[in-house]
């Protein structure tokens, strides 16, 4: 992966070798940012993140933020319509809408979904205590989550695949 590191304070390097500013030394540079560069540079990475920076700067993080947000309301009511489905949604919805089906183990549900081309994410998703709060421990939810890059068409097939599931987990 690719980030960005921000401190206020001096830091120590966590890998130590060469750079291509002063490959000659044993030790890393003295100087910033040099010295906490070690290894092989991920330039797809980088161009990646650059990229996304930009993408985000053209669109505005107001504008992302509300189109994510509704198409979480959208994904969240339409969810909502479905027989057996608990969705777990607020009044101040972003593009993440937890889920679960009646009847139905998060887990296996998520593999059902994935098979079916849907990334979705089951189980507790690192947050126990919230899932402890709304009552949905030991098993936790099924997490969709959506993107700018993401349209309504793409939501109305996720809805008709999990439609197709429950509907063969009803004959079974």
């Amino acid at each position: 992966g690719t980030g960005l590191l921000l401190c206020g304070c001096e830091t120590e390097p966590l890998l130590r070798g060469g750079t291509g500013s002063q490959s000659i030394l044993q030790e890393m540079p003295a100087e910033l940012p040099d010295r906490l560069e070690a290894g092989t540079h991920n330039m797809p990475g980088i161009a990646g993140l650059l990229e996304g920076l930009r993408f985000v700067q053209r669109q505005g993080v107001a504008r992302i933020a509300d189109y994510e947000s509704e198409l979480g309301r959208y994904a969240a009511r339409h969810l909502a319509e479905l027989s057996g489905v608990e969705v777990f949604s607020g009044p101040f919805q972003t593009g993440v809408v937890s889920f679960r089906a009646a009847g139905m183990d998060c887990e296996e549900l998520g593999e059902a979904l994935a098979a079916r081309g849907a990334a979705v994410r089951a189980g507790l998703h690192c947050a126990p205590f919230a899932h402890k709060t709304v009552g949905t421990l030991p098993d936790g939810t099924v997490r969709l989550s959506v993107s700018a890059f993401n349209r309504e068409s793409e939501i109305d097939t996720f809805l008709s695949s999990l439609r197709a599931i429950a509907a063969g987990q009803a004959k079974n």
